[in-house]
């Protein structure tokens, strides 16, 4: 379970993170043959060199060599990797300049003199943020030297480098068994070692992250089997500040000897709310883990993190080992957050789980987005309301239970916003609600409890706010 407070756009951090080269191996660079580079022959000796774009906030870039004419590469967009160059042993000054930028323009960066011994094979790492001059993460080359070793039967040889911007030291727990198996692996210096660390091949692994003093875990990754004697890099990259699934978010960007694998993105979260209107307290358990205890009606989950894959649920009376109701989810997938809202009543066996993943836009001051949770309430029109009239927002319009609006969200404004809830085609609605949004809101408004059982949780809004990291219930609005 995740317990790191972060801004709205955070996640976790840095892992080991893998995929299968036998199947997803392949090449990044713009042609099937090495670029030639100074140096370059048909016998191929001297050295080599290639270049992961690794930095989140740079554009596509073009690769020279101070004093040779013409681009060594070109067009290496983010996550991406180049062909080995065949290179002279000797020094080079490393420029990189933007897509389609002069070759006489100035360098948007240089290494300077670089020595690359004879024989060497060297990946060399874009990293940090290019809109930076702050020394902690601004842009440069993090330059690997490759030895690694043989692994051994049933192994992959795997070298892991922190090279995630805004990421802090953190400590890496393969297993995710709550031991901590590298500490204080650091920001652009963590390294596992140009050997690599020998990892299971086969199988599919977990890996916790853990940061803090003292430290606690922060979030988790799964990893795909790994081949039998791969050899791969495995660079922590993206940024915290973003969400996992923008393409600039956190994650582990796995690069085998042909170039770019994939980039791997954390385990899903999910936060369950509790909006049963019959329903006691609950315990929600996975098999025999327990997920979450004690939820009572309006309440919501700590984010809850599990690995890719569709779940059965069980949901007991708090305390209790027997089994209330039972659902399932859909395949839950990397990168991805989702609320679940536990509905319908237990008394007449409707009690359900509704699965709705975070998707909403960027763009717009504070965007809504409706959920229809309450099980004896028909198909409605939500809408304005100013006290004397409603007018339907037709983006909130025929919405039955079980459905929601638009996962993008309404951009609704800030400021006081009077809401009203109608049967779908009337223009009286069955109650009225005001509500408070303020820029950068991001809302579920999820219409629960019911609305005609007195004996029940009464028909009202929760508000569930994506805003802040971990989620919260921003607000529970009964009627006017």
């Amino acid at each position: 379970m995740l317990n790191w407070k972060k801004t709205r756009k955070s996640s976790g951090i840095l892992v080991i993170l893998l995929a299968s080269l036998a199947i997803f191996a392949m090449g990044c660079s713009d042609d099937d043959d090495p670029i030639a580079g100074p140096g370059n022959s048909d016998m191929g000796e001297g050295a080599s060199l290639r270049v992961v774009h690794a930095s989140p906030d740079a554009p596509a870039v073009d690769i020279y060599a101070e004093g040779v004419s013409g681009a060594l590469i070109t067009n290496l967009d983010y996550t991406e990797t180049s062909a080995y160059l065949d290179l002279e042993a000797g020094d080079y000054n490393i420029q990189i300049r933007a897509h389609g930028s002069p070759e006489s323009s100035l360098p948007a960066f240089e290494t300077g003199m670089l020595s690359v011994p004879d024989g060497a094979r060297i990946t060399a790492i874009a990293a940090g943020k290019l809109t930076s001059m702050d020394d902690a993460d601004k842009f440069r080359v993090l330059v690997k030297v490759e030895n690694f070793s043989d692994p051994g039967t049933g192994n992959a040889a795997v070298r892991v480098i922190h090279a995630s911007a805004d990421a802090p030291t953190v400590a890496i727990d393969v297993g995710n068994d709550a031991t901590v198996d590298v500490p204080d692996f650091a920001r652009f210096s963590g390294d596992t070692g140009d050997a690599g660390v020998a990892l299971p091949a086969g199988e599919a692994l977990q890996i916790g992250i853990w940061a803090g003093s003292p430290l606690g875990r922060v979030t988790a990754f799964t990893t795909p089997a790994l081949p039998d004697g791969g050899e791969l890099f495995v660079i922590a990259t993206g940024l915290l500040g973003e969400l996992p699934r923008d393409k600039d978010g956190f994650g582990l960007l796995a690069v085998g000897p042909e170039g770019t694998i994939g980039l791997i993105r954390q385990n899903p979260v999910v936060f369950a709310l509790h909006a049963s209107p019959d329903a006691p307290p609950v315990d929600i358990y996975a098999g025999d883990a327990a997920l979450a205890t004690g939820l009572a009606f309006g309440e919501l989950t700590e984010p809850i993190q599990v690995p890719p894959a569709s779940y059965s649920l069980s949901f007991r009376g708090a305390g209790s080992m027997n089994e209330a109701a039972a659902a399932t989810t859909p395949d839950l997938m990397s990168g991805e957050r989702y609320l679940a809202v536990a509905a319908g009543f237990l008394g007449d066996q409707t009690f359900t789980v509704l699965p709705y993943g975070e998707s909403f836009d960027e763009m717009g001051e504070a965007r809504l987005r409706v959920v229809h949770a309450s099980q004896d309430a028909p198909a409605v029109d939500v809408g304005l309301w100013d006290g004397t009239d409603f007018t339907a927002l037709a983006p909130f319009s025929g919405v039955a239970f079980g459905q929601a609006s638009d996962g993008a969200g309404l951009d609704v404004g800030t400021g006081t916003l009077g809401l009203g809830v109608a049967v779908a085609e009337s223009a009286d609605p069955v109650a009225t609600f005001q509500v408070t949004t303020a820029p950068g809101l991001r809302v579920f408004a999820v219409a629960a409890g019911s609305l005609f059982d007195a004996s029940a949780e009464g028909f009202r809004l929760l508000l569930v706010d994506t805003q802040a990291y971990p989620w919260v219930v921003a607000g529970e609005v009964l009627p006017d």
